[in-house]
């Protein structure tokens, strides 16, 4: 006969194991010091940041994303440096190099862009070199959200954000013009009885598609969905379900105007009906779901147990 160890004996070891590691853990200091490294690095960068694109309304998330990141890493520490440690030296050193290259190129020319991209490498060579590849892999979800705080390029950001202003600008004419408004439209200025809106680049769309998307992506994770289809079902409709709530945040701000005139859609009211928007956008995504789980979770789409 062979003897065979109980669930409830394995289950005790591996907590036993992950205590031991979070109490005992050989990997602090070196981590420590990569970490130490890497915010003298970047510490000007985030300097710049905060002084130029984290203050536009377009990409003011970059803060919130770097947070969150810095969370999830801190709650999986166990999990990633708790596998055997395997240092893949030639991978992460190769990362490293390629990672130190941008990083030079972005700062000696001044292009945040790039910059601000070479931190994902410097992180996935440091786990590299320190743990080995199964921490990269324990680790994927917040070194995939951080490309969320990478700042957009200008240029891409101007020629998708005008598209998307006078889309947004044509639905709205066409549902006030359906609803019975004396409304007009030239471009993406709309005009309703004596008021002239112009849709700004904030109405667009672009800067809430991308923070909904952050946000999903981490429901998802906080939700722990094991369906793939499921996951980018859910990401996908993200985009439309932006596009709607940006409509919703337009028609808002015109009727106010309207009704109670332009001091008051561009007050205090300007604000809220952006929270509105985020409002509608979490609701729709919440709905969304819930067809979802219909679907899915009696397949393989529940949560996974932790």
């Amino acid at each position: 006969m062979t003897a065979t160890a109980s669930p409830v004996s394995s289950i005790a070891a591996e907590s036993a194991d992950r205590q031991s590691t979070l109490t005992n853990p050989d990997w602090a200091w070196q981590v420590g010091l990569w970490l130490l490294g890497f915010l003298v690095m970047y510490f000007p960068l985030y300097v710049t940041l905060a002084g130029s694109t984290w203050a536009t309304d377009q990409q003011s998330h970059g803060p919130m994303i770097m947070m969150v990141c810095s969370w999830l890493l801190w709650q999986d520490r166990v999990a990633i440096f708790s596998t055997p440690r395997r240092p893949s030296l030639i991978v992460g050193g190769a990362i490293l190099v390629m990672s130190l290259l941008t990083f030079v190129v972005g700062r000696s020319q001044g292009v945040v862009e790039i910059d601000a991209l070479s931190q994902l490498g410097m992180l996935v060579s440091g786990l590299l070199l320190i743990q080995g590849p199964a921490a990269v892999r324990r680790a994927w979800f917040p070194l995939l959200f951080l490309l969320f705080a990478v700042p957009l390029p200008g240029a891409w950001v101007q020629a998708v954000t005008l598209p998307l202003k006078h889309a947004v600008s044509v639905v709205a004419e066409q549902l006030l013009y359906w609803a019975g408004y004396p409304i007009g439209r030239s471009g993406v200025t709309l005009t309703i009885g004596p008021y002239a809106l112009m849709v700004a680049d904030a109405c667009s769309g672009l800067n809430s598609l991308f923070t909904l998307e952050a946000l999903g992506f981490l429901y998802m994770k906080v939700m722990r969905y094991q369906s793939t289809p499921r996951n980018v079902l859910l990401s996908l409709v993200i985009v439309p379900i932006s596009f709607i709530s940006n409509v919703t945040r337009v028609l808002i701000l015109v009727l106010i105007t309207f009704y109670w005139g332009d001091e008051a859609g561009q007050g205090f009211t300007h604000q809220f009906a952006g929270l509105v928007l985020f409002s509608v956008a979490l609701v729709l995504i919440y709905g969304f779901d819930r067809l979802l789980a219909a679907r899915f979770d009696d397949k393989g789409g529940a949560r996974a147990l932790t």
